[in-house]
């Protein structure tokens, strides 16, 4: 079998210094140097790594370790080698940082023709809320065309939470530790718990879903040692303290909501989540829509089909339909007014337990 290496090259002003400095400070293994009589060339590996050291002038290279030795090279976090390498040392598994939200009304219409741009897999994504209320969600519409395999690998996300709910088609999942193809049909959703590895096998022709995300920028890990699924089915098992949610829309019971005039359908994701997130589905159900406040952190809705009239204070009347979003701050009175007969909206809330009062 033929072998391949690959080497990342640095310039350094002081071979000599520069080798105690890569072995003993930055731990890493010498394996090659040359010419003997007056060396100008030094291979190190360690850290996953392989550097070549060549001395001659040259732009100062930078190296980035990650650790979670407190202790690696003194403690320090910004590093200069004798030869002029820049060190930069960070956390191997910093914690989730959540921005404070900034709370904003927003409305996002699909009849506003927002770009679709092309994402993660060959998959089309529309930003719901482009603001993102100042880092502390993403919502995305994501669909996928044309249907059949998706070029996905086994990844996780570094997360606070994450929701994936169907509204048009079907796409089947694997999940770690969750069985076999797990398949979302139209309303039903979701919960992908933080670091829980999972892998897009297939969707049905104009398959599309709603996304959730916290916090808007959070990052996407490609596993390649795990291969899916998971030999063992552990369906209680947590991530971060929440559980993986798989659920149906067949067969969901019907609940007073909330808000006076609907009725809704839950989740079960802020039991699942303990609290961090709840997300619901809302139709049209007994008495009439009141004007209403609420003070949870963030309030998403997306109108799933039908439609309604979005009032709040100081505001215009907005008339929105299937595929409009819109999020609803803390503490602004607005009112769920005239909804077509057929209307369903998604609703998530963060927290998954808040307090709605009359507005006065």
């Amino acid at each position: 079998m033929t072998e391949i290496r690959a080497e990342a090259r640095l310039p350094t002003t002081d071979l000599r210094a520069d080798l105690p400095f890569f072995s003993k400070v930055l731990r890493m293994r010498l394996d090659m140097i040359y010419p003997a009589d007056d060396p100008a060339v030094a291979v190190f590996s360690g850290h996953g790594l392989r550097v070549r050291l060549e001395q001659k002038p040259g732009e100062p290279g930078v190296l980035r370790l990650l650790t979670d030795d407190a202790g690696f090279a003194g403690g320090e976090r910004a590093l200069v080698s004798p030869g002029g390498t820049r060190v930069e040392v960070d956390e191997l598994n910093p914690p989730l940082v959540l921005p404070a939200t900034e709370h904003a009304f927003v409305v996002r219409r699909l009849a506003d023709q927002a770009p679709w741009v092309i994402g993660r897999a060959g998959m089309q994504y529309r930003d719901l809320v482009p603001s993102r209320l100042g880092g502390a969600m993403i919502a995305s519409h994501i669909r996928i065309p044309d249907g059949g395999p998706v070029p996905d690998m086994v990844h996780f996300h570094k997360v606070g939470f994450q929701l994936i709910f169907c509204i048009r088609g079907w796409v089947d999942v694997l999940y770690e530790d969750q069985g076999g193809l797990r398949r979302l049909n139209a309303g039903d959703c979701f919960i992908q718990p933080p670091r829980i590895r999972h892998r897009v096998v297939e969707a049905s022709d104009g398959i599309e879903v709603i996304e959730i995300g916290v916090p808007a920028e959070h990052v996407t890990e490609i596993d390649h040692e795990m291969t899916l699924p998971t030999p063992v089915e552990r369906p209680e098992r947590e991530w971060d303290g929440q559980r993986f949610v798989h659920n149906r829309a067949e067969g969901a019971e019907w609940r007073p909501f909330r808000l006076a005039g609907y009725e809704a359908r839950d989740t079960t994701i802020a039991e699942a989540t303990r609290g961090v997130a709840g997300v619901m589905v809302v139709r049209p159900g007994a008495g009439e829509p009141e004007w209403v406040a609420h003070d949870g952190d963030i309030l998403f809705g997306f109108v799933i089909k039908g439609g309604f009239t979005l009032e709040g204070e100081g505001k215009e009347p907005f008339g929105l339909t299937a595929g409009d979003a819109f999020v609803i701050p803390p503490g602004m009175a607005t009112r769920w007014a005239g909804p077509s007969a057929d209307l369903e909206i998604l609703e998530v809330s963060l927290p998954g337990r808040f307090a709605t009062r009359a507005a006065e």
